[in-house]
This record gives C-alpha cells, sequence and structure tokens, in this order.
C-alpha cells in the first residue's frame, strides 16, 4: 500500500525544511536527503546533459513514454532509508499514474519505479554506493549507473535488503539489453553512451 499524501509541516521535517532552503539559495543543484544527511551536488556538465537526451530517445521509442509508463527526469523517489529521507535519479521509468503515489515534498512511492539511472559526476562515490544501498532497500527493480569516471554502464538488479543480488558492469564495445520487467525491451550501446557523456578538453587543457 502507498504511504498517504500528505505534506507535513516543515517544521516538523527540519532537514526537508533546510534542503527547500537550500535549493532556493543555489538554484540549479540537486538537494538530496539519504540515510538523514543533506546531500548537495553541483549543477552537472553539458555532457551530462546529453547523455540524458540521448537515454531518454530509446525509451521513448520502445513506448515507455506512453499510456502505461512515464520516462522522467528529476522527480523524487521517497526513501524506506530515514526519516525525511529521499533522492532525486537523473532519469526514471515510472507508472502512468506515478502521479497518485505523491508522498511529501514531491516525493513518490518507490512502488511505482520501473528503473532508476544515474550519470555519474563528481559525486560518482555516492551513485556506485550510497544510492545503490538506497534504492536497493526501496526495492527499485532495476537501477542503472551511467560511470563515467571508469567509463563502463552498470545494471544492477533483483534488489535484497541493501543490496542488489545482480550486478553486471558493461564496457565500450558491448550491447546492454535491460530487463522486461521495464514494460519494453530496450538495448543501449555502451560506446555512444560513453562517448556522449565525455568530458571535452578545452584548448588549455589539451
Amino acid at each position: 500500500m502507498s504511504a498517504a499524501s500528505v505534506e507535513r509541516p516543515h517544521d516538523e521535517r527540519p532537514l526537508i525544511a533546510e534542503a527547500n532552503r537550500l535549493m532556493d539559495r543555489l538554484p540549479g543543484y540537486r538537494v538530496e536527503i539519504i540515510g538523514d544527511q543533506l546531500l548537495v551536488t553541483p549543477p552537472p556538465d553539458g555532457p551530462h546533459a546529453v547523455v540524458l537526451t540521448d537515454l531518454m530517445l530509446p525509451f521513448a521509442t520502445a513506448g515507455l513514454h506512453g499510456v502505461d509508463s512515464k520516462v522522467v527526469q528529476g522527480i523524487g523517489l521517497w526513501l524506506p532509508t530515514g526519516t525525511e529521507d529521499y533522492a532525486i535519479p537523473d532519469l526514471a521509468v515510472v507508472d502512468a499514474d506515478f502521479h497518485d503515489h505523491l508522498i511529501e515534498n514531491n516525493s513518490y512511492d518507490p512502488v511505482c519505479f520501473r528503473l532508476v539511472l544515474e550519470v555519474t559526476s563528481s559525486n560518482w562515490k555516492t551513485d556506485l554506493k550510497t544510492k545503490v544501498a538506497s534504492y536497493a532497500e526501496a526495492k527499485v527493480p532495476v537501477y542503472v549507473v551511467v560511470d563515467r569516471k571508469h567509463q563502463r554502464v552498470h545494471v544492477l538488479t533483483d534488489p535484497i535488503e541493501n543490496e542488489y543480488a545482480t550486478h553486471r558492469f558493461h564496457s565500450p564495445g558491448q550491447q546492454v539489453t535491460l530487463p522486461d520487467s521495464i514494460g519494453a525491451k530496450v538495448t543501449l550501446d555502451v560506446a555512444e553512451i560513453l562517448e556522449a557523456g565525455r568530458a571535452k578538453r578545452t584548448p588549455e587543457q589539451s
């Protein structure tokens, strides 16, 4: 059963109140609460945004942005890891009725998430460690990480407690077919994704 969609007064939610103040003061930053800790991530670079757009295309082409499901960026996922915990994945595939599963602070019940995806930036350790445990505890069926730091794509499935029983990583030259549980067949080209996300050097850096 989904949690009731009730906004609690923010004076009863001190971390959420502080998170919202930070977002007001730091436009473009992503503020999350995981393990009762505030995580503040600077705005991503241009290649990060390109990767997300490139990834949305195969999901949409497969029909996942339609009547039964939606492909969305930057919506909150309410976590069971703390009393005010929520994460904001870069990309998600959710049930089309996700609006009915609003819990609090623009965050939704994980029951409506079929897949979450993160593209690493300076916070790559958060995506590869902290969020693995959090998304597993939330029982998100599929977690994909575009790991720009180590140049590979991780696909994690079968959440059990605070970890995923299956964790496969894929290198350039490989194709990744995501689990059917997301609602359609989606195959990703690892080399194309990583190349799109590669930060371009300026003449001064060459």
